[in-house]
């Protein structure tokens, strides 16, 4: 069994036709609006595509099932309220292709394996339950109450709770993730990992320890008032579009931009704002002011010689750190100043593999500058040190007084539009006490307290047998932990795996004993329950709740909404053992928001809230600078340059998304700001590496990784000659992710570290 599974857990070696052009240096502009009508009439029904973007991210419409970035409180375009890769998203989900009974029956699971991740996805929507028998090839239908009983009679057949584990995806709202959570606990398991586990899990542990909140401190609104927006590890040209049009307004008000990134990215080199007739037409509005192409990992040291150069100004001339600010509101000033004493600037410099010259333009920026926000995605989350990482910037903006207030502060960038939203609601596996006490107060059962399973934790537990169940509300899982082939062994190894999904994944077809799939409604779908159709919400990356509700006709009769999953499994599983009425919950989703604003605090008179047109803004200390930190103050930090060394033959990857790509999920075969086209097995390297290695544009490689002395091996790659660091070196991820340790992951957070995979790179003879 583990063989069959590692094999349809990879991604197919084969290779496309590639094609290579140079780098973009501009983003969006008429090749976004190209490439969003092509995937329209590709792949929807183009009338309904037209009226579902006119609702998408509006006011009384519903939230994009991409990205979380904001959006306006108050105008929002009228044109459209999204970007190219939300057009994407909303198609794939829209996909006028559905896949049913027959399609199972002509299909194995062992032949769908042998598909790309890509051609997987575009196989169409889900349409109707479909179960794997044990020893089965083929997927069969199944009722939605056989489906339910099989589940319930898995997760009641469990010697104990803990034997089961429930994923959430980020896309989950707030509804079906608080009624998930409310299941799994009253099951009576903690185990509750989710996609934060993977991305954003150091940014909650660094910010909740520093500044007492684990998200971030801004508004959409700050961002278009900073001084300075200091844009690290991340790539929001692909990733997050919408906010290029918010550095956009920085920009016009005067503010200035540092990007600080090992490639440069088209997007924070130049946004051509598709909605702008005048920016058409005059090429686009450069954003950053000072590019830092920062080696992999070199993030602590490139922040820490900044704080020794602000402590050397201040010390000369003085009114360089915001000390009143510091006296008032901080805690742990003077030991965090006498560490960063011990630092030489040089090795930091060096450590962080940028010049003096670039470190000096960007040193004067930041230097003249007080209102200073500083975003980040996965280029600083996904490091063994991730958490000093964001510690470190978080030293930076208390030295300089730029938390809450106007035009400063932190900010995160969450992924997926929910994944914050989530992690409020109760989707966590290491809970606070204060929340389970207030589930058992209203609920009146004791949900336990010792923390579960985390994403590492789950793939672990599994290999060592220790899971029985899997239960995925939502998702790509095997495409998107690390460590592929030992995740995929680890999952074959359940006795069930279920997978609420609204289209075919990798994840479908590697399996435990049994499978289900079961189809539910997406973001652009009405919901009709008995009450009529639902109001569900989100939360977006600036903590503001919204409402979302789909527009269009379910694609099929047989799917059913999150929330009716969750219920209908709970009152299966629990029956006379629970009081909670979970139907009920099914039929007026009011009723689930009722709920939670007695258990959570921000959500008060939820309901009425929710019906404002923009939505509301859940409570955030640090904005007010309130910090609900252990000391009562915002708190300094002490952390060290991270201690790792590369050998003559090796090189540091990081995994990076293709343009055409969000999270696991494939839209297409080209990278159109870096110029790759229809390849994906590619590892961008610096060109004097390639020298020294003999190495050719395209020619084909394999990549070999070591960590604690196991191997690990991708094979079939092309190398294409880039503008990266030297010793450094990308690749996309799902196809590298099985290079990715298992055990390589942020100390506190346990995010895996697939931006620092140490990895040798071994021509292939054979061609």
């Amino acid at each position: 069994m583990g063989s069959s599974a590692e094999k349809k857990a990879q991604t197919p070696e084969n290779f496309t036709d590639i094609k290579i052009k140079a780098p973009s240096q501009n983003s969006v502009g008429f090749d976004a609006l190209k490439s969003s009508v092509t995937h329209v009439l590709k792949y929807t029904k183009p009338l309904d595509a037209i009226k579902a973007s006119l609702k998408m991210n509006q006011k009384g419409g519903f939230d994009c099932p991409g990205c979380a970035w904001p959006d306006p409180d108050d105008e929002r375009s009228s044109i459209g309220e999204y970007c190219e890769n939300g057009i994407k998203a909303m198609t794939e989900e829209m996909q006028n292709k559905l896949i049913n009974r027959e399609f199972f029956a002509n299909h194995s699971v062992d032949e769908l394996a042998e598909l790309s991740d890509f051609e997987i996805g575009k196989s169409g929507r889900l349409s109707e339950p479909m179960y794997l028998p044990e020893g089965a090839t083929h997927y069969q239908p199944i009722s939605w109450e056989d489906a339910f009983n099989k589940v319930a009679t898995h997760l009641n057949a469990l010697e104990n709770p803990d034997e089961a584990v429930f994923y959430t995806s980020g896309r989950t709202t707030n509804e079906a993730a608080f009624l998930y959570q409310l299941f799994v606990r009253e099951f009576g398991t903690s185990n509750l990992p989710d996609c934060s586990n993977m991305c954003h899990e150091a940014s909650g542990s660094a910010l909740s320890e520093t500044l007492g909140i684990g998200k971030g401190s801004v508004t959409l609104d700050d961002l278009y008032k900073a001084e300075l927006v200091m844009v690290v590890g991340q790539n929001p040209g692909t990733n997050h579009p919408r906010m290029l049009s918010a550095l956009e307004k920085c920009k016009n008000n005067g503010g200035k931009i540092i990007t600080v990134n090992p490639l440069p990215e088209a997007g924070l080199i130049s946004f051509t704002n598709p909605q702008s007739f005048l920016g058409l037409l005059k090429g686009g509005t450069k954003l950053t002011d000072v590019f830092v192409p920062i080696t992999i990992n070199g993030d602590v040291a490139f922040f820490k010689a900044l704080l020794i150069k602000l402590l050397e100004k201040e010390e000369d001339i003085g009114e360089v750190f915001d000390l009143d600010f510091i006296k008032e509101y901080t805690h742990g000033f003077d030991d965090f100043i006498l560490d960063l004493k011990t630092y030489d600037f040089d090795e930091c410099l060096q450590a962080a593999g940028i010049s003096e010259a670039v470190f000096n333009e960007a040193f004067e920026l930041i230097l003249k500058k007080n209102k200073i926000i500083i975003c980040w995605a996965m280029g600083l989350t996904q490091h063994q040190n991730a958490v000093d990482n964001i510690r470190e910037l978080v030293n930076l903006l208390l030295l300089k007084g730029s938390i809450g207030k106007e035009g400063a502060g932190t900010c995160p960038v969450r992924g997926h539009s929910n994944v914050q939203g989530d992690r409020t609601v109760g989707i966590w596996e290491a809970a606070p006490q204060a929340f389970l006490d207030k589930i058992e107060s209203k609920y009146g059962f004791k949900p336990k307290s010792q923390h579960g399973y985390s994403v590492i934790d789950t793939v672990k537990a599994m290999n060592e047998g220790k899971v029985k169940v899997f239960f995925g509300m939502g998702g790509n899982f095997i495409s998107a932990v690390p460590d592929t082939t030992y995740s995929a062994i680890g999952m074959s190894k359940c006795d069930l795996t279920v997978h609420v999904s609204t289209k075919l994944n990798r994840s479908h077809l590697v399996t435990g004993k049994e499978a289900l799939i079961l189809p539910c409604l997406g973001r652009t779908e009405k919901d009709y329950q008995k009450t009529g159709v639902q109001v569900q919400s989100v939360e977006n990356s600036m903590g503001v709740v919204s409402s979302t509700k789909g527009i269009l006709e379910p694609c099929s009769s047989d799917l059913m909404s999150e929330v009716a999953v969750v219920c209908g499994i709970a009152n299966a599983t629990l029956k006379s053992r629970t009081k909670i009425k979970w139907l009920n919950y099914k039929d007026d989703y009011n009723l689930v928001r009722d709920d939670i604003q007695e258990v959570i605090e921000g959500f008060e008179d939820y309901n009425n809230r929710l019906k404002q047109p923009s939505g509301f803004y859940l409570p955030n200390g640090a904005r007010e600078r309130q910090f609900k930190t252990n000391t009562g103050k915002a708190n300094f930090s002490i952390n060290k340059l991270p201690e790792w060394t590369l050998k003559d033959d090796e090189l540091i990857m990081m995994t990076i998304r293709s343009h055409d790509q969000f999270n696991t999920t494939i839209y297409g075969l080209n990278d159109r700001y870096r110029g790759i086209f229809n390849e994906r097995r590619i590892i961008f390297m610096n060109r004097d590496d390639m020298a020294s290695r003999n190495l050719k544009d395209q020619q084909v490689v394999h990549l070999q990784s070591e960590f604690n002395g196991d191997i690990r091996q991708a094979k079939n790659f092309k190398v294409v000659g880039y503008d990266i660091p030297k010793n450094c070196c990308a690749t996309y991820f799902p196809e590298t992710n099985v290079l990715v340790p298992i055990d390589s992951f942020a100390h506190t957070a346990k995010t895996p570290a697939s931006k620092s995979v140490v990895v040798r790179v071994i021509a292939n003879t054979a061609n």
